[in-house]
């Protein structure tokens, strides 16, 4: 049995070592390479496929692929966004992906940002730089007196909102399936508009798909309170930038915490000094001082990476050996 791991970056190899350590029947070739069409071909002669988001996984992709008699494709993250569906039911594709490696991870840093918009870190870092330590103007908020509203009760909603119960929040949850346990506890709503209007916080926590591409445009802001914080920790396919900086001008949105961009993969996980990052939206977003945008880092913990890592190898060797997993994702 062969699986090749793509993508395969420093702070990986140690968990990957360790899992080849403990299978031994599984002969493991790992590449830094991202895979496409390109590196497929070191592909061949293998059983299986272990990668990570960061290229399309085009028709033309997967016709290699499936050319190579390989069939098994599992990713070390949850979205499948990036792949070609069609030609994965085409070419009799099973892929699986990591669904669940650390929610506290992403939760614990949308939690992070949040407090530093509230207390406006950004804002006193600037001012520091110009060696002015006064307090006035940027006088802060307490996460305990906010209406958080989270959009989506899947794990690491439900943590978002466990960790901002815990630090006095009100919180608001919706989703478009109600959640028996959430009604019970009273924080549920069926009504996303409801949530928009009451929020003062509004945090994102849902897949890309086609229902909620640029769920956050002109019309959403409007429907919501002045001055709102907008959180996310998700795709950046579910905020329309523009629109949000036509919100963050007006004031209508007070400040924003991007972990995920539309177009990220143009700068993200990329050493960009001394180049121009060609993405007019991205340089206007972060050059505000109540815009904190971070390179998709918040799944980036030694407890998610080692999940991923584990989780994504077992699924690849368990269909390579069954022809099914448990994180098989449904491509219908």
């Amino acid at each position: 049995m062969k699986i090749i791991a793509y993508g395969i970056r420093e702070d990986e190899r140690p968990y990957v070592e360790n899992w080849q350590w403990a299978n031994p029947d599984v002969e493991l070739v790992c590449t830094g390479k991202l895979l496409d069409v390109e590196s497929a071909e070191l592909a061949r002669g293998c059983d299986g496929v272990v990668a990570y988001q960061q290229k399309s996984y085009s028709a033309d992709l997967l016709k290699r692929l499936h050319e190579m008699n390989i069939h098994n494709l599992s990713l070390r993250n949850v979205g499948i966004d990036n792949v070609d569906v069609e030609a994965a039911v085409k070419y009799s594709f099973k892929i699986t992906n990591v669904p669940v490696y650390s929610p506290a991870a992403i939760a614990e840093f949308g939690v992070t940002q949040l407090l530093n918009l509230l207390r406006r870190t950004k804002e006193y870092q600037a001012k520091f730089a110009k060696r002015d330590y006064r307090w006035a103007p940027n006088i802060s908020k307490e996460l305990n007196q906010q209406t958080v509203g989270i959009v989506g009760a899947g794990h690491i909603g439900r943590v978002m909102a466990h960790i901002c119960r815990g630090f006095g929040a009100r919180v608001m949850v919706y989703n478009h399936r109600p959640k028996p346990d959430l009604v019970k506890a009273g924080v549920f709503t069926d009504s996303l508009d409801e949530l928009y209007k009451e929020s003062t916080v509004i945090s994102l926590h849902v897949p890309a798909v086609k229902s909620t591409y640029h769920m956050l445009n002109r019309d959403a802001f409007a429907k919501m309170q002045k001055g709102v914080l907008i959180v996310n920790m998700s795709r950046g396919s579910l905020i329309d930038e523009q629109d949000l900086i036509a919100a963050l001008d007006s004031g209508q949105v007070g400040g924003a915490a991007l972990d995920v961009l539309e177009d990220e993969t143009k700068i993200f996980n990329k050493d960009m000094a001394n180049q121009p990052s060609n993405y007019p939206a991205f340089d206007d977003l972060n050059q505000r001082e109540n815009v904190l945008i971070t390179p998709h880092t918040a799944f980036y913990t030694d407890e998610a990476v080692r999940n991923m890592v584990e989780q994504s190898l077992d699924a690849n060797r368990e269909l390579i050996l069954t022809g099914a997993s448990d994180k098989m994702v449904s491509l219908a």
